[in-house]
């Protein structure tokens, strides 16, 4: 379990991200188009999990749009956007923003890949969502970085994710 905070109070994970250096969970999470993925369906490629609480805040719209902006034009990368939205809200977020260049993955059929990666919130008033956090993981899903950002209403350091993503 992780300790991090929300507008300075603290509120609690249900356990901690993937060590690096080890393997990275498989999941099933959704689609725009409400097919259901996992990591086999980015084998071969460098991985960066923007874990994200809802598209729906400006940080998580931040982020997005600065990883969307890194990887544009990249074949060995793909940028996963993870949150509990449903596919139709990305999928407007998308459309309206122009974040073409990221996948946006809904965990609207299931909360295991947030429980797996120790970043679903117990208490307070996101309880039931994930944290802010970033997974890196190499093209043999091997974590190579994790961020898991102390207070929620923070960016993560897109420096130190897209180094890993780049190494």
């Amino acid at each position: 379990m992780a300790t991090i905070t929300l507008k300075g109070n603290k509120i609690t994970t249900n356990g901690d991200l993937p060590k690096v250096g080890g393997q990275a969970p498989e999941f099933k999470l959704t689609k725009q188009d409400l097919s259901d993925v996992g990591l086999g369906d980015f084998k071969g490629k460098k991985k960066l999990l923007n874990i994200v609480p809802s598209l729906d805040t400006g940080v998580c719209a931040t982020s997005t749009k600065k990883f969307n902006e890194a990887v544009k034009g990249r074949s060995d990368s793909v940028v996963l956007i993870i949150a509990a939205d449903l596919p139709f809200a990305m999928g407007r977020f998308c459309s309206a923003e122009g974040t073409n260049d990221v996948i946006t993955l809904s965990m609207m059929r299931s909360k295991n890949f947030a429980k797996d990666y120790g970043v679903l919130i117990q208490d307070g008033p996101l309880a039931g969502i994930t944290a802010r956090a970033v997974v890196v993981l190499d093209a043999k899903d091997k974590v190579v970085y994790t961020e898991l950002v102390p207070e929620i209403t923070q960016e993560p350091n897109y420096d130190k994710a897209l180094k890993a993503l780049n190494g």
